[in-house]
């Protein structure tokens, strides 16, 4: 099976009279219909392996190959480009827009890419809300949801363009377990579906349901292994 992403030598180090290193010489590969979580103690460089994953931040040595193509390279519309079409991202605060509608929040990464009618945005919108048990919310203000159900509009809102890649930074690190759970089955679904799902977590219930343990100390790879059943 092809590799949807994979990275060789990957790091990321912040200039400055001390040079930091937040991510050092990582080489992963991840398949589709796949679930993995990062693990490590905080300041590990979860979350910063995640956003060169994701095409967030650009790597100061080694490379992000997507779908087999390299992005280093890229300049900034291309990545762009590449971005809103191949990841979904959703991360422990949801962000969604206090002015939007959840529908609106959800049609807001198509309306980016352009690549539907405002009809089709909004009929894929109300599908996705429905698939995830929200399609009653879909014309309130995010204010008027619960922490659960603000979370359910920010996955939403990560499928919103079918991405092939879904990246989830500590996605149950403000919700209750009751609404964690609900997270977990999600992201477990997805991977179902044949999506690649990476998430960062602390939460050992959701490193339970995945498939693959990555852990990271000091920005490497200590442990690579599939999650024991």
């Amino acid at each position: 099976m092809t590799d949807i992403l994979r990275t060789e030598g990957l790091g990321r180090v912040l200039p400055g009279p001390v040079p930091t290193t937040l991510v050092a010489e990582v080489t992963l590969a991840f398949q589709p219909a796949s679930f993995s979580v990062i693990t490590g103690p905080s300041g590990s460089g979860k979350s910063s392996l995640l956003y060169l994953l994701g095409l967030l931040d650009i790597p100061t040595q080694g490379d992000v190959f997507v779908g087999g193509a390299a992005t280093s390279r890229l300049d900034d519309a291309a990545r762009t480009r590449m971005r809103l079409a191949v990841f979904g991202f959703v991360f422990q605060f949801h962000f969604l827009l206090p002015e939007f509608s959840v529908l609106d929040n959800v049609m807001l990464p198509m309306r980016q890419l352009g690549a539907l009618t405002r009809a089709q945005m909004r009929a894929r919108g109300m599908a996705l809300l429905d698939s995830l048990g929200m399609a009653d919310q879909a014309h309130k203000k995010p204010d008027a949801l619960s922490g659960g159900q603000r979370q359910r509009t920010a996955v939403a809102r990560a499928l919103a363009n079918d991405p092939r890649v879904v990246l989830a930074d500590e996605p149950t690190g403000s919700l209750d377990t009751r609404n964690a759970a609900a997270v977990f089955d999600v992201l477990a679904r997805l991977a179902t579906d044949g999506r690649t799902v990476i998430a960062v977590t602390h939460d050992e219930g959701l490193a339970a349901m995945a498939q693959r343990r990555i852990h990271l100390v000091d920005g490497r790879v200590v442990r690579d292994a599939a999650v024991a059943r």
